[in-house]
């Protein structure tokens, strides 16, 4: 039972921001403005691959309103950025590398003068070969797209060379004795495509640029910090002279964790001397910012007649596009979780980045584990069937279990899978038989999937003030892009402080005040800011209680703290005093304001060298693992081949659930986001130009293509390190559902799908297969 009265730890509060945001006050970029703002526009790039010869400014320059106009030679040829290996500009300098790539910018009296003095700026290009493919980029004889690779400062040991971004390989146990080991090998081929993140609000920023030249810069991130690092090190200014704030967030899905046009933004304000904001269309978010990864991979698993698994070996190659952003680290940690959640003794996980001539791809909900988990958990299926095995009993037979360790070598501090996958079958009905009854002209079956995501990563902290009347004030840095995080550590600060939730206000983040957080990312914020959340209070705790033993004369031991905003004697609760009291007290008496502060890096090694080797780590401390198990109804269409999720369950280790609505909502959206990535969403190119840029031809999921039913479940395992046991839930739900589809349609059709999407004609043209066996 939680101990504040209206809204703490397990307790479903509504969102802080959610009357804003219904009765649409809340404040997003497109809706700020400074006195004397201009407007900017970006010219884009026409060709994949090109040398810049000259740039012909004259006739943009000469329009009515335009102030300032930008290009690559305003730029240092050592301002570069990048979240793992720092390879990129914050425009096109000397070259270009992908249609859409931004060559300069203009800012003006309005958006439409800005728009078409960009257009009438005219740029000489020498055009040059294009790599379309990471097969084409890696093959001899491929024009290098960054001639100067060697010179970049890598993060880490990328072992970058030609085309070849990174490469990153685990290896555990022994591979050759495993397939000695193995009665039965099963190998296929498996692919994946580029995926759009479509966040409801496209990138945009304003930046301002003070009397003493420093900047305020306000923009859709998903870090403050992150922005700071990215334009400071693009611009070549320190980063005290720069400022960044969030505004309310329209969603990010991993789009705006790295930089897109803030870059831009404040390069022309400290041109024009004017505030500029610059807010990019829907076809500009499209074609300038990343998308999620397309895969290839080859998985091959050796396993025992009785169901035992024995080895594994993975192999993926990545397109990275045009620049590195976090693709080394989407590659590193697609890799990490590959094996998936089992007992894998004998295991070979590795894979190559290829630069090409393309959007870069970046973070993107799940990074990298949908796309290794559609493989994976498809060939779980093929081999329980060959092996006469039901799905989720083989899967139950060889779950990694608490205690045991991740590939790598870290232990599983708690573990619900298999409380998971139990849920999801009692729920479902599944009772073996997977093909379901026929419903007119559709096959109907069901298909299971489970997998595993992480809650710990990099570095946080949180500042708790005690005010003068004895509210708090909470102040971390995270960034809430619509997930609900500001709601979720405000309900643990009120748990702590054993207070009510609206005598918690949470400071929005600010480079200048906030405490350092690494970002909005990896389903983090719960559990490393909520842990820093926790520590926080608990300092703000013990200087009340010292305060309130000399108040009320006893020791601080023989205090606890009690709903409402109380401090009182242990077994005396009528013998009290007021948090308002104590911070009087400590404001104009003795001490000085009561604050707390915590910070902290998650430390716990990704591998240990006694059990695992691996070349190219791009994440050496990661875990906290959350995971989950899914169902799902699959209909298919006999006469078109469309597929219809009907019904779907979804179960999630959570750890904790801080706030249970929340949790289940984040669940739900992960599913139907995963099921568009599994049925329909897809970027297409015609030759190096993205065909589908715009919401008329990529098609996303509405209410018309969610399922009819369904049923987030959440399983507690308790954490022993997470804020109240939490963990994290934002990425695990998205990972299982592309599997969990194709493994309900091949269950219908008895035929093998290893490329998604799964469209109507893909699906088609496998019913015809298998009615020509």
């Amino acid at each position: 039972m939680s101990k504040t009265a209206d809204f703490g730890v397990g307790k479903s509060a509504p969102q802080i921001e959610a009357q804003e945001k219904v009765c649409g006050s809340a404040q997003f970029i497109a809706d700020l403005y400074r006195p004397n703002m201009l407007f900017g526009a970006v010219l884009q790039s026409p060709h994949a691959h090109a040398r810049i010869l000259n740039y012909d400014l004259s006739q943009a320059l000469a329009m009515t309103g335009v102030r300032a106009i930008v290009t690559g030679d305003d730029l240092q040829e050592s301002w570069r950025m990048g979240a793992f290996i720092k390879d990129e500009h914050a425009l096109a300098k000397g070259k270009l590398r992908y249609v859409g790539e931004p060559v300069a910018a203009v800012a003006a009296d309005t958006e439409a003068i800005a728009r078409a003095a960009a257009a009438a700026i005219n740029v000489t290009y020498e055009e040059l070969p294009a790599a379309l493919s990471p097969e084409a980029a890696l093959s001899p004889g491929a024009a290098v797209i960054h001639e100067e690779a060697a010179e970049y400062l890598k993060v880490f040991e990328a072992g970058t060379k030609g085309n070849l971004c990174s490469r990153t390989s685990f290896r555990e146990g022994d591979i050759e004795r495993g397939w000695r080991d193995s009665d039965l090998i099963f190998e296929a081929r498996y692919q994946t495509q580029p995926q759009a993140h479509v966040s409801l609000e496209p990138c945009g920023a304003l930046a301002e640029m003070d009397a003493n030249g420093r900047v305020t810069l306000w923009s859709a991130n998903q870090s403050v910090f992150r922005v700071q690092a990215n334009v400071s090190e693009s611009l070549g200014m320190p980063m005290s002279r720069l400022r960044c704030l969030t505004p309310r967030i329209g969603a990010g899905f991993g789009n705006k964790m790295e930089p897109h046009i803030q870059p831009i933004t404040v390069l022309l304000a400290m041109k024009a001397k004017r505030p500029v904001k610059l807010i990019l269309s829907r076809e500009q978010d499209f074609e300038m910012v990343r998308a999620r990864h397309p895969f290839e991979i080859r998985i091959k698993t050796g396993v025992k007649r009785d169901g035992t698994l024995i080895a594994r070996e993975v192999d993926v190659l990545l397109d990275g596009g045009a620049f590195a952003d976090d693709s080394p680290g989407v590659l590193g940690y697609a890799l990490l979780m590959s094996c998936g959640p089992y007992r894998i003794p004998h295991a070979y996980c590795h894979g190559r980045l290829a630069y090409t001539n393309k959007i870069r791809f970046g973070a993107f909900r799940g990074f990298g584990v949908p796309q290794v988990t559609f493989a994976g958990e498809t060939q779980i299926d093929e081999i329980a069937d060959a092996l006469g095995l039901d799905p989720i009993d083989f899967r139950l037979k060889n779950l990694k279990r608490e205690g045991d360790c991740w590939l790598g070598g870290q232990p599983i501090a708690s573990n619900g899978l298999a409380d998971c996958l139990e849920k999801v079958r009692k729920a479902s009905g599944w009772n073996g038989e997977r093909r379901l009854p026929k419903a007119g002209e559709s096959r109907r079956a069901l298909g299971v999937s489970c997998s595993a995501h992480i809650s710990g990563l990099l570095s946080t902290g949180a500042i708790v003030r005690l005010l003068e009347d004895g509210t708090v004030l909470l102040n971390t840095g995270s960034v809430d892009i619509g997930q609900g995080s500001n709601t979720v550590l405000s309900q643990i600060c009120a748990e702590a402080l054993s207070i009510p939730l609206d005598r918690v206000s949470i400071a929005s983040p600010d480079t200048d005040g906030s405490p350092y957080n690494w970002g909005t990312t990896a389903s983090r914020v719960t559990y490393m800011t909520g842990t820093s959340v926790v520590g926080a209070a608990a300092e703000v705790e013990r200087k009340i209680k010292d305060h309130a033993a000399e108040i009320l004369e006893c020791a601080p031991a023989d205090l606890e703290l009690i709903p409402g905003g109380l401090v009182a004697v242990k077994g005396i609760p009528h013998r009290h005093v007021s948090f308002a009291a104590v911070s009087g007290r400590a404001h104009w008496a003795a001490g000085g304001p009561i604050i707390g502060s915590h910070s902290w890096v998650f430390d716990q090694k990704t591998v240990d060298p006694k059990r695992a080797s691996v070349v190219g780590l791009p994440f050496p401390q990661i875990g906290a693992f959350v995971f989950n198990a899914t169902v799902a109804d699959v209909e298919i269409d006999e006469t078109t081949g469309k597929c219809r999720v009907d019904r779907a369950w979804s179960a999630c280790d959570v750890g904790r659930a801080i706030n249970p609505q929340m949790v289940e909502g984040q669940i739900e959206g992960a599913f139907v986001q995963g099921l568009g990535f599994a049925l329909f969403e897809e970027m297409v190119w015609n030759g190096a130009q993205i065909a589908n840029p715009t919401l008329m031809d990529y098609k996303i999921p509405t209410f018309m293509e969610a399922p009819s039913e369904l049923h987030a479940i959440i399983v507690e395992s308790n954490d022993p390190r997470g804020p109240y046991g939490a963990k994290s839930v934002g990425e695990i739900g998205i990972n299982s559902v592309a599997a969990a589809i194709t493994n309900a349609v091949n269950a219908s059709l008895a035929v093998r799908l290893r490329r998604l999407p799964l469209t109507p004609q893909r699906v088609l043209e496998a019913m015809l297969e298998s009615a020509r066996r």
